[in-house]
């Protein structure tokens, strides 16, 4: 079968692999559509500390059961999404039952291949089957990466959430906080990104390149600070300035993760009694809240998928993409 190959960085080629085959926890799939995301290109580049080479990427998938071998709670036809990672079951965060934070997780097209192929065997359990179209399927899983933010974040109806960063991962923060009825504040420094945040459920939106966000948060917030806030990009700045802006007994949620040294002004972090999390993956229960809300049509779909393009112009993207990623919120590749 054909397949997308990282040969090496800055190196991807459409080429033909062995064919994949189903063992007996194993349903066989037809890959229908696959999007790429910030650790693709991080892939691409050879920026990604988890990817050896060569590695088949794609870990957004939207497919079709082809054969369901011994699962017949399973039918051939049925469009699904999927859960990429796998645990270990045995590390401290397995035992505490937060698989996924795994010590050894392998998530398809980081620390394993992925799904740009034709063919993928996925075991039974990591299926999810919903009423919704193949590009709405392929936006769960990046869109779970936010709501399992928002749940670390503990957010209610009754809380104001700053998002820093209303890229892909930041706009699953932003659906989901509005989705649990939260007021959300998306901050990038992109309009139209800003744009797509509010069609995805933010009630006001701050440039941060050409507005003061510090003053904009006191201003929206009379001067308390966001209740939450949650940083989707991974820079030395947001990471300070999500503890600067939260409200006193706030909590902080990091999703990006920041490649350099962040100091801060850790007298906050006790001044405010805050709660700072880390956040990883997803749950389970993640996929099953993104499926609900976009089976109620509250994400706007064809606002944040900005390109769609054929299985074999995949290299030429990824070389465009690493040229100019200003150009780019969301890709998906149309595999079969």
């Amino acid at each position: 079968m054909k397949g997308i190959v990282l040969q090496e960085p800055g190196n991807a080629v459409l080429k033909e692999i062995d064919e994949a085959t189903a063992g007996g926890d194993e349903v066989l799939l037809q890959v229908r559509m696959v999007g790429l995301c910030g650790s693709d290109l991080n892939s691409y580049r050879g920026k990604n500390p988890l990817v050896s080479f060569p590695r088949i990427p794609g870990h957004e998938i939207s497919a079709t059961v082809v054969d369901p071998g011994s699962h017949k709670e399973w039918v051939t036809g049925t469009h699904v999404t999927l859960s990429p990672y796998k645990a270990c079951g045995q590390c401290t965060a397995c035992e505490r039952g937060r698989p996924n934070a795994c010590r050894d997780n392998q998530t398809m097209g980081v620390q394993r291949d992925g799904a740009l192929t034709e063919l993928i065997a996925i075991p039974a359990a990591k299926l999810f089957r919903a009423d919704l179209s193949l590009k709405e399927l392929c936006l769960v899983e990046p869109l779970t990466v936010g709501f399992h933010a928002v749940g670390r974040g503990r957010v209610t109806a009754e809380d104001t959430v700053a998002v820093f960063g209303c890229g892909g991962v930041g706009l699953g923060v932003v659906a989901g906080a509005a989705f649990r009825g939260a007021r959300v504040i998306g901050i990038d420094l992109d309009d139209q990104k800003l744009e797509t945040a509010r069609k995805a459920g933010a009630a006001e939106a701050i440039n941060s390149k050409t507005s003061d966000v510090h003053a904009q948060l006191m201003e929206l917030t009379s001067g308390r600070g966001p209740d939450v806030v949650i940083e989707a990009i991974g820079s030395p700045a947001t990471y300070r300035a999500a503890v600067d802006e939260a409200a006193y007994a706030g909590r902080v949620v990091y999703i990006g993760w920041a490649k350099d040294q962040v100091p801060y002004e850790t007298r906050l972090f006790v001044h405010k009694e805050l709660d700072i999390l880390g956040s990883r993956n997803a749950m389970p229960e993640d996929f099953r809240d993104v499926i609900r809300m976009l089976e109620a049509k509250r994400f706007p779909v064809d606002a944040a998928v900005t390109h769609v393009v054929p299985f074999e112009a995949t290299p030429r993207i990824l070389a465009e993409w690493n040229r100019e990623p200003e150009r780019f919120t969301k890709i998906m590749i149309e595999v079969s």
